[in-house]
């Protein structure tokens, strides 16, 4: 049984960003490396099943209905929906074994185009974290976990003076499975009420009516460490050919690929005024909104007209801490993911699966969280700190 019934059970910004490859750099070639920053995990055992599964992800096809769905979005441009019904995962581009270097751990990289590689991350991802879950502790104890989402939607709408505090769900690349993603979304829409506003997840947004939401992901930023004009040029190179791709749709901008700081040194006045808003996934999220808020007061921009979007491990306690912190100073929205969809007891698996080289030179996610750092080399790392002025973390003191 295919664990993905789509090539729609994928997020939003995938969709984006592959219409902005095929129209502005559809010959980059990239690589991407798979990472479980959980400890103590064995995903061995589940090699044979995960390679199944990518043979099932291979014969996918778009259907009629969903090409005319997308055709509805009004930043989805004609021929890249021509495009997608063309399009198929293609296995090629794809290695998968036991890691020789790590007990338990596997290797999975993808190499090839861009333009045809740039889907795999989420449902490859979502394969993965369902297996293990599943595998591991058995199907979703549903009565649990309709306990945890009543329990939730219940603290957010009886509280007094959260009435404008919406969230997204985020939570398709590491849910405990899809079914019970596709279980927890009428729930979440029926007893958050208007505190939902839509799902990451563009297959359950059209089956059940919700609104598709997503901008961008890491990997735009990364990759035009490869493509701009010089490295240090490379974020402006990015926000640029975002803004040039969509004309004023889709502007929230992610500010985290080479930390706060860097980002701030970049997003100037004609940025701060293009964009409606920006994302929050790494780092202290109250530090993170105060200084964007200043950013913007100090280019005389009101605050209160952009949008914080906070992303990072949310859990509603943490929402409502936010919310609460920022009131009346921005307008916020807030994209909660594993909280929402494997969030039924067992302690979910932390994957990702990031791009690591383009057109065959290193690119690197330098977090403002040190565990989140993404990269393959060391010294591109180092350099990369130098071209943006970027102090290395801190070690810790021992014991």
């Amino acid at each position: 049984m295919p664990i993905i019934p789509s090539l729609l059970d994928t997020d939003l910004y995938k969709l984006t960003m592959m219409q902005a490859v095929l129209h502005q750099h559809p010959g980059a070639q990239v690589e991407y490396l798979f990472r479980c920053r959980s400890p103590d995990v064995d995903l061995v055992p589940f090699l044979g099943a995960i390679s199944d599964q990518i043979d099932a992800l291979c014969a996918l096809r778009a259907t009629p209905e969903e090409l005319d769905y997308l055709r509805g979005l009004r930043f989805i441009k004609p021929d890249f929906v021509d495009f997608l019904g063309l399009f198929h995962f293609d296995r090629k581009y794809v290695q998968l074994r036991a890691n020789p270097d790590e007990n338990g751990g596997i290797e999975l990289r993808l190499r090839g185009p861009w333009l045809h590689t740039i889907m795999f991350e989420v449902p490859l991802l979502a394969i993965i974290s369902e297996l293990y879950m599943t595998g591991t502790f058995g199907p979703a104890d549903r009565e649990e976990g309709l306990r945890r989402i009543r329990a939730k939607t219940a603290r957010l709408r009886e509280a007094v003076g959260f009435e404008d505090c919406v969230i997204t769900d985020f939570g398709t690349r590491r849910r405990y499975s899809h079914a019970w993603h596709g279980e927890v979304l009428p729930h979440l829409r029926a007893e958050f009420g208007t505190h939902f506003v839509g799902t990451s997840n563009v297959h359950f947004a059209r089956r059940y009516g919700l609104v598709p939401q997503g901008t961008m992901a890491h990997e735009w930023l990364q990759a035009f460490q490869a493509l701009g004009p010089r490295l240090r040029d490379s974020q402006v190179a990015a926000f640029d050919t975002w803004a040039r791709e969509y004309r004023g749709d889709l502007g929230v901008a992610l500010t985290d690929v080479i930390g706060l700081d860097a980002f701030l040194g970049d997003f100037d006045l004609y940025f701060c005024k293009l964009f409606d808003g920006m994302r929050h996934d790494s780092g202290d999220p109250f530090e993170w909104g105060e200084r964007i808020i200043a950013h913007l007061q100090a280019h005389r921009i009101d605050p209160r007209t952009k949008t914080l979007v906070f992303s990072d491990g949310l859990d509603i306690e943490r929402v409502m801490a936010l919310y609460d912190h920022f009131r009346g100073r921005c307008r916020m929205s807030f994209g909660v993911g594993t909280n929402l969809t494997n969030d039924l007891g067992p302690k979910p698996l932390q994957i990702v699966l990031k791009m690591v080289r383009c057109n065959g030179q290193p690119v690197a996610k330098l977090s403002d969280s040190p565990g989140k750092t993404m990269v393959d080399d060391p010294g591109y790392l180092s350099y990369l700190r130098q071209v943006f002025s970027v102090e290395p973390p801190v070690p810790e003191a021992s014991a």
